[in-house]
């Protein structure tokens, strides 16, 4: 089975998250809210293509950025629309400047607190990634099979400690 490499980048400020919300561009994504990322580019890891995407984006540099750390992979698994395997980051925005006025081509940007989103602005894909991310400091994977736009299952793989690394 063949999975499209992805990155979705959740950035925090305080206790809000930064969101896209995504413009009338004629895709399933229109009107959803999401976090900042997307396609792996050939060559590249999945930490280059999120602070790439995130740049984009948001115009938020990497220096204004604390603590980007991959929390979770997430299994996407569609027969209607493909496959995605997608890196999940988490990150702190340390800047002084309101991103929400940076010109997006993909939609607008918004600080909203998780708790505050609404089940229709949100995939419910989504809302089971907020669980695995915003209720532990573990590291997560976790697969969401849909049937078209229907999450049809949903299966935590596991929630692991930090990867400590000595040498």
């Amino acid at each position: 089975m063949n999975y499209v490499p992805t990155t979705l980048c959740y950035i925090r400020k305080e206790d809000l998250v930064l969101f896209l919300v995504k413009g009338d561009n004629g895709n399933m994504n229109d009107g959803k809210w999401l976090g900042v990322g997307g396609h792996i580019e050939k060559g590249e890891t999945p930490e280059e293509c999120v602070v790439r995407e995130i740049e984009e984006e948001t115009g938020i540099k990497k220096k204004d950025l604390k603590d980007l750390k991959l929390r979770g992979t997430v299994y996407f698994t569609n027969e209607r629309f493909g496959n995605e395997i997608m890196y999940v980051f988490e990150a702190e925005y340390t800047g002084e400047e309101d991103v929400t006025k940076f010109p997006c081509d993909e939609g607008r940007l918004l600080w909203s607190k998780v708790g505050d989103v609404r089940p229709s602005n949100i995939w419910e894909g989504d809302l089971e990634i907020f669980k695995c991310l915003f209720q532990s400091k573990e590291t997560f994977s976790l697969e969401l099979i849909y049937n078209g736009y229907d999450l049809a299952k949903i299966v935590l793989h596991g929630v692991f400690p930090p990867l400590w690394f000595t040498g």
